[in-house]
């Protein structure tokens, strides 16, 4: 007797996946990645190049982007002990107060010091490896960051601590990147060039932006065995009059729209009014789209190759179908596809 399939079951969202297969770099262009399409109706796989991506935009199409900015949201400090700590700037809570998570031992009043013009202080434990710390400076905070600060890399992307290669300061950025507030990028759109999206415009393609600030939820795995249970971080977003006006027209007209990244989707699926509109708002969202999610409106979605047992993985498999997504993994495993943040993109349509 077979076992009915549990779509929230967590450990239905697994694949095995060769580590030389996790991309430690990016390409050497962006646009040189590889693009798996993914068609729904038709439950087929196809391989492209990602400069291919324009000929699944025709005249009309809108395509929605997310435009937040990663900031070098990782320090490296010692404690008058000599002890070292690992901070990752999470997200502010009052002026100099920062919500981090940290490595490291350390309990309240503990005071640590980055160099001469950035030291702090542990305020109190939050939760389990994040605490609330107070910061000192001698010069504005974000110039200090912008100097001393680290790109926060995912852990599955090795560097040596304190040593960063130059190359990611530009490269887990999008090159449209504008507003400063994430610590991890919406890698969805690091594929993408100036010139491509002046070429899409040029040919009648409306882009548009919304903002999520990707948090560390983005790359942390579920632990809930059932998804029921698993507790979304809360990330903020903003959507503009301009870009849901935008998508609410071509959704009317039937023109393609496309969304690039599960943050963008998230952020779109948290605006929707009951009329099935998007209603430009800021706020903070903890949706979790996982199987059974009744989608507000069809999107073509660009994403990356994602993680076992991740949120985004789920998201997708909701969206395509488990049984469509898990194939697709599976021939990009066995096609020597590059996986997550600097790997190659995967396109739904």
């Amino acid at each position: 007797m077979s076992i009915p399939f549990d779509p929230y079951n967590l450990a239905n969202y697994d694949y095995r996946l060769p580590p030389a297969l996790i991309a430690q770099t990016p390409a050497d262009k962006r646009d040189e990645s590889r693009l798996m399409l993914v068609q729904r109706e038709a439950g087929r796989v196809e391989h492209r190049r990602f400069s291919d991506i324009t000929d699944y935009l025709p005249p009309g199409s809108v395509l929605v982007l997310n435009d937040t900015k990663v900031i070098p949201a990782r320090l490296y400090a010692k404690k008058p002990s000599g002890g070292k700590l690992e901070i990752l700037l999470i997200k502010p809570l009052a002026a100099d107060t920062w919500e981090v998570m940290l490595k490291g031992k350390l309990r309240p009043g503990t005071e640590f010091r980055v160099d001469d013009r950035l030291s702090g202080k542990a305020l109190k434990l939050r939760s389990p490896g994040r605490w609330e710390v107070c910061f000192e400076h001698t010069a504005d905070f974000s110039e200090l960051l912008a100097q001393i600060g680290h790109t926060p890399l995912p852990p599955y992307i090795k560097r040596t601590a304190g040593q960063d290669n130059p190359q990611d300061r530009e490269r887990y950025q999008t090159v449209y990147a504008r507003h400063e507030g994430a610590i991890a990028a919406p890698t969805a759109g690091l594929h993408f060039t100036k010139e491509i999206l002046e070429g899409l415009n040029q040919r009648g393609v409306e882009i548009v932006y919304l903002t999520l600030h990707v948090g560390p939820g983005t790359f942390l795995p579920v632990k809930e065995p059932d998804l029921r249970r698993h507790p979304m971080e809360a990330e903020y977003y903003s959507i503009s009059e301009k870009t849901a006006d935008a998508i609410n027209r071509a959704q009317t007209e039937d023109r393609r729209v496309m969304v690039v990244g599960t943050s963008t989707l998230r952020a779109l699926e948290s605006a929707q009014n009951k009329a099935g509109l998007i209603e430009a708002k800021s706020d903070d969202t903890e949706l979790f789209i996982c199987p059974g999610y009744i989608f507000c409106s069809t999107y073509a979605l660009l994403t990356n190759l994602h993680l076992p047992h991740s949120t985004n993985l789920v998201l997708v498999s909701a969206l395509a179908g488990h049984e469509l997504t898990m194939r697709a993994y599976m021939t990009a495993v066995s096609r020597k596809y590059r996986f997550y943040s600097y790997g190659d993109a995967m396109l739904i349509v």
